[in-house]
């Protein structure tokens, strides 16, 4: 048997702070307990170990624990490009591995609708979401990371010819999911400056964004659309990243720029706002995320190129 100031001692330690000193009167024990940012199984296994504790104390005959959960709201990081082709999809998911690395606590949004690739690059395509409580539970992506997409709720290669409310909510579907202890979300916007883009920027207020472009000026031009109708909502801009930058011969080692060099950079100072990096054209990067296996998971220089953006990003997020 354990009398109360031991199990209030226990408590504490089992609880991580979280829960009140223990009450009891005429056998019954009372405690409140915060929950907030704990996943539905994680809070029945707490209250499962307290009632469990509480019943060891002389004359306690029954425990009864209040929850609480004041949730801090959740922190959107969106990653968008104006226009496709230029590795935003793959910068999302490695950026999300890295940071996770670092210790955020991170979860991954595939926002878009239309053209989900994030099941592929983060090796989770075989996965099913179930609902709970009219949410959505995320499924695991590598290292553990949770994470939705279009494309673990519709069949494969299936045409979404959705209009925009219809998109819209299935947006809000999955940022509103229940993400347990998570509080950073990297969000995958789709290319362009439309109706998913506008639905962030007005509901869900993303904390900050970070843009992908490649060097070439079409593609910088684009970027600047994006940089813009983030600025007109008053979205902050965390910085620019210039991906496929330099391409390294597998045979000679020569570095050759396809898509020029630079240009993101250049662009980054004319808008006075950070630049992030830069991401290699490279063979490996692309195979290993087609093998759903993410650079930033390991080791060496792209897993290198991809953590100091991360570290940046985590900086701007304080």
């Amino acid at each position: 048997m354990t009398d109360l100031a031991d199990f209030a001692a226990r408590l504490t330690a089992l609880t991580n702070g979280r829960a009140s000193t223990p009450r009891v009167k005429e056998g019954v024990m009372t405690i409140v307990l915060d929950v907030a940012g704990l996943s539905p199984d994680s809070r029945d296994g707490l209250a499962a170990a307290i009632r469990e504790g509480g019943l060891t104390v002389p004359g306690v005959t029954d425990v009864r624990i209040a929850q609480t959960a004041e949730r801090k709201p959740l922190r959107i990081l969106a990653v968008a490009s104006g226009k496709g082709g230029v590795g935003k999809s793959t910068l999302s998911a490695n950026l999300a591995v890295a940071l996770h690395r670092l210790g955020l606590r991170v979860g991954l949004v595939d926002a878009d609708i239309y053209g989900p690739s994030q099941a592929r690059l983060m090796g989770s395509e075989d996965q099913k979401p179930i609902a709970r409580d009219k949410k959505l539970i995320p499924v695991t992506g590598t290292l553990g990371i949770p994470m939705l997409s279009m494309a673990h709720l519709v069949e494969p290669g299936k045409a979404l010819a959705w209009r925009g409310p219809m998109v819209g909510n299935a947006l809000t579907q999955l940022i509103d999911a229940e993400w347990g202890d998570v509080d950073l979300l990297v969000v995958d916007m789709p290319p362009g400056t439309g109706d998913i883009q506008l639905t962030m920027v007005q509901k869900h207020k993303p904390a900050g964004a970070v843009i992908v472009s490649t060097p070439q000026d079409l593609a910088l031009i684009d970027a600047t659309r994006a940089v813009s109708l983030f600025g007109q909502a008053g979205v902050p801009m965390v910085g620019l990243v210039e991906n496929m930058a330099g391409y390294a011969c597998p045979h000679c080692g020569e570095i050759s720029d396809p898509f020029g060099q630079g240009g993101a950079e250049s662009t980054a100072d004319d808008l006075s706002m950070p630049f992030l990096g830069r991401i290699p054209l490279a063979i490996d990067i692309r195979r290993r995320s087609d093998a759903g296996d993410p650079p930033a998971a390991g080791d060496g220089p792209y897993a290198e190129a991809f953590t100091a953006i991360a570290k940046k990003v985590a900086a701007w997020l304080g």
